[in-house]
Formats: C-alpha cells, structure tokens, sequence
C-alpha cells in the first residue's frame, strides 16, 4: 500500500513538474498606438449587366398551301400524253401515266413560283447580357505602429484597433529557453 502511495505521489509530482516548465505566464495590458496605415488592394469586380431594346421585325407569311397548278398541270399532262400516245393497252396508259406525273411537277414548279404570300412588321423586345468589369480600392487591414513601456511595435490588423491596442505581456526566467 504505501509503495502504491509512493508510486502516485511520484507521477503526480512529475506531472505538476513538467506542466509548470511547459507554462508561460502572461497578462493582457494595452499599449498606446502612435499610428494606423490602411492598407488598400486594387481588385478586379466583374458585374453583369442586362440590356433591352425594342426591334422592328418583318415576317414573311406564305399563303396556305395551293394544289390547283400540280392538279392542273396533271390533267393537262395525262390529257397530251394519251392523245400523243398510238396504240392501245399498257404502252398507252403508261405514256398516260408518265404524262400525268410530269405535268403535275411542272404545274407544282410553276405554282411555286407564283405563290402568295404577305408580310408583317411587329415589335419584338430583345435582351442580351454583357459583363463590365471595373477595378476598386479595397480595404485589408491596418498596420499599426504602438508603443509599449517606452518601446516601439508593428503590427497588422483587420480592425482599426483606436487610440489604445491591448498587448498580451509573456514573461519567462531570461535564459530559459
């Protein structure tokens, strides 16, 4: 029993030991500033930007669709081909055939060409998004120069630390490293 007494009594001697030399002792004071530069970074803003006009648009609107002339055109092509054509049976109702087919695409072509249609101007918005970019002064910090017990220090903050910056004071045994 007393060496186990002894044996805790030992660690925890040697713990309290090496937990005071591993400890700094320090105090919080302020010291006075004698002078704040702030400290400005040009940077890069890029922003987009939505313009609109109003556009003036024509149409083109096409009758609707016509099948007279490819109709026509067929007629009139069967009508030809078969009173061209001599003889009877298939070699006739095949030039018919042939002269109902041709005509109908001439009679289309031509329809094609002569077709109707209109045109109308309406007001269309439009949009487009462009991106501007400009450069401005931005603030990151201070440095800032104080004084402490007749010493001089700088340091760089994010704040304007005032008329007064508090310090946090370490002392040590000199020669304890």
């Amino acid at each position: 029993m007393k060496t186990e007494a002894l044996t805790i009594g030992t660690a925890l001697m040697i713990a309290s030991m090496t937990a005071a030399a591993g400890q700094r002792d320090y105090f919080h004071d302020t010291a006075k500033v004698i002078d704040v530069e702030p400290i400005y970074r040009n940077v890069e803003v890029s922003y987009p930007e939505r313009e609109c006009w109003d556009q003036e648009v024509d149409r083109y609107h096409p009758d609707g669709r016509r099948y007279t002339g490819t109709v026509l055109g067929g007629i009139i092509g069967g009508v030809v081909a078969n009173k061209i054509s001599r003889g009877r049976g298939r070699g006739r109702d095949a030039a018919t055939l042939a002269g109902t087919l041709l005509g109908g695409a001439i009679g289309h072509d031509i329809s094609q060409q002569h077709r109707g249609g209109h045109y109308t101007t309406s007001v269309e918005r439009r949009c487009e998004v462009t991106h501007h970019t400009r450069y401005e002064e931005q603030l990151i910090g201070y440095d800032v120069t104080y004084r402490y017990k007749g010493r001089e220090f700088t340091t760089r903050t994010n704040n304007h630390p005032g008329k007064r910056i508090p310090v946090a004071i370490t002392v040590r045994p000199v020669g304890d490293d």
